[in-house]
């Protein structure tokens, strides 16, 4: 009986095709984007672990360079450090976000969506655009270098302002996991809880943090593996306060041992598969908010409590803009801080003499790439492992390759680009500093987001599509083309956006992939913050969020307009 339902439920072949020839154009073209995946995720990452396992001659040693990693305190330091200051951002930020979420969802206070809006600010701005701005807050001419002083800290570099500076970073990825929790409630649990003369902090006890408590969960892990795996903030911010990320650069960039750079690699790895293994499990044990039955949860109107949640979102929306607005205050200062007066020194010196111009550009040419190519590959392999027919190894190889880069920090992905695709037997080494290796590098680094969202929107298509199709003597490529592709083109969109604004903002990804010509606009901020040019860099950063913000708004026109034409049948 299950034999004969599962039969019947598979999509048949396409009409002038025999069943083994479309099994077999299938399989092909899903062997295709497996072996794309191998070349581009799985190898460069099986070469960090062979490098880890031999010396500087390419002999094994098995696990001398751990045991010699093990003797070294100083990177032990660097480990503890990682550690403790990534728990430290989880504690604190989460609860900030739960808040902001909690008011946006459950209250009647005005201007939720100005509020939202601004709180997803980060987004759009490379991450050290925040340590940027605390320097120029707070730093050793910062504007409240006294409220430092006042509070019994010396200085915002190393600890401090890595925390700070990675809440500020890390805060809309925790609030909108978070908003997605809180915004599944059924109200007839409040209902009854109502009528039993439960209390409130009592129902926010039983019913809404158990209702919550995986999004809780989900918040915390992503945010302890961004923040341990961030580069960009620690590098600008840190001094020397050692963490796991500068440690890799370090040692790859400016020792040149690429052996101990290949163990602390798979040390930042090993934090970031452990929190995707839990959240796995946390989803598996997850179960179903809403009902058929469910009630819409609609909050009451509660003067206090309203004024309560929003006075603190205002609080939080005016940290967030005081953050940004710092960077381009000083961007426009003349001379920090002996002359305010606005002028684009900077931003003529960071254009023109740093070569920022160059690099913006070639910011813009990997991003477009990233977002047509990425976009494509991800809603082939996705489209090809639903709606398609392969052996079910072949499928769960794919399945588990498109869900591993949610798990891999980008800094490791980038060393493990270049154990692989610079070495000298490699025939793919003539890719190696390309902008098309850059753009794949990027397009695999964000790949499990992109699948998951194009997945989503086919398994939300009946195969009777496929059926109907196939009785009509239809072919399933003009069953793609003129249904499947049209019903999920706002999916597409929002797959480029994802795409577009993460390959504009990234830096951990290509740090160690670009050369003079393909130098991208991210890289270059870095490269003027060493040079002490720290105007020239937050003029650039602001740049980067000012080209992300138009890409936005032009791909919320594009969804607009791809709406109109293609969802029609919505109404």
């Amino acid at each position: 009986m299950n034999s004969a339902a599962a039969t019947a439920a598979r999509p048949p072949p396409a009409p002038g095709l025999t069943a083994t020839a479309s099994d077999r154009v299938a399989m092909a073209a899903l062997v295709v984007v497996a072996l794309l995946l191998l070349t581009f995720l799985a190898a460069p990452l099986a070469a960090i672990a062979l490098q880890a396992l031999e010396d500087n001659q390419g002999r094994f040693v098995g696990l001398a360079n751990f045991v010699s990693y093990a003797k070294t305190p100083a990177l032990l330091t660097s480990l503890w450090n990682s550690l403790w200051v990534s728990a430290l951002v989880t504690v604190l930020t989460v609860p900030a976000a739960f808040v902001s979420a909690y008011a946006l969802t459950r209250s009647r206070m005005p201007g939720k969506a100005l509020f939202r809006g601004i709180t997803l600010i980060p987004l759009l701005a490379p991450s050290l655009l925040s340590a940027i701005s605390l320097i120029y807050w707070f730093g050793n001419q910062g504007a409240l270098k006294s409220w430092l002083t006042a509070l019994g800290i010396d200085e915002i570099y190393g600890a401090p302002g890595i925390v700070v500076a990675e809440m500020f970073a890390v805060f809309p990825h925790a609030l909108m996991i978070l908003v997605t929790a809180l915004t599944a409630a059924d109200a007839r649990l409040y209902e009854a809880a109502d009528s039993m003369g439960t209390g409130a902090v009592r129902k926010f006890l039983t019913v809404t943090l158990p209702g919550a408590k995986y999004g809780l969960i989900s918040a915390s892990l992503v945010v302890f593996t961004l923040v341990i795996t961030d580069f960009g903030i620690p590098k600008v911010i840190g001094g020397n306060f050692n963490v796991l990320a500068t440690d890799v650069f370090k040692l790859v960039i400016g020792q040149q041992d690429f052996q101990r750079g290949a163990v602390v690699a798979l040390l930042l790895l090993a934090p970031a598969v452990l929190t995707f293994a839990v959240d796995h499990l946390v989803q598996r044990k997850q179960t179903a908010m809403l009902t058929a039955r469910a009630v819409p949860y609609r909050p009451q109107r509660d003067p206090v409590f309203d004024a309560l949640m929003g006075g603190w979102c205002a609080l939080v929306a005016f940290l967030m803009l005081a953050m940004l607005g710092m960077a381009v205050f000083a961007s426009f200062a003349s001379f920090w801080p002996y002359n305010l007066a606005p002028s684009l020194r900077h931003y003529q010196m960071g254009l023109f003499d740093a070569e920022f111009g160059e690099g913006f550009v070639n910011s813009l040419v990997m991003s477009g790439g990233t977002a047509l190519f990425g976009t494509a590959l991800v809603f082939v392999g996705a489209y090809l492992l639903e709606k398609t027919q392969a052996p079910r190894a072949l499928r769960g190889s794919v399945r588990l390759l498109a869900m591993l880069p949610m798990a891999v920090p980008g800094l490791v992905l980038g060393l493990g680009y270049i154990f692989f695709f610079n070495a000298p037997d490699n025939p793919l080494n003539t890719m190696y500093k390309t902008m098309a290796l850059l753009t794949l590098c990027t397009i695999v680094h964000f790949y499990t987001t992109g699948h998951l969202t194009a997945v989503t929107a086919l398994k939300a298509l009946d195969a009777e599509f496929e059926s109907v199709s196939a009785s009509l003597k239809v072919p399933q490529w003009v069953t793609f083309w003129r249904v499947t592709l049209p019903i999920c083109t706002p999916a597409l969109v929002d797959i480029a956006r994802y795409f577009f604004i993460n390959a504009m903002t990234t830096i951990s990804a290509v740090v160690f992939l670009y050369s003079p010509e393909t130098k991208v606009a991210s890289i270059a901020i870095l490269n003027l913050d060493e040079a002490g040019e720290m105007g020239a860099a937050a003029a650039c950063a602001v740049m980067i969020a000012a080209a992300s913000s138009v890409a936005t708004l032009l791909f919320w026109a594009l969804a607009r307009i791809v709406e109109k034409r293609t969802q029609a049948w919505k109404t």
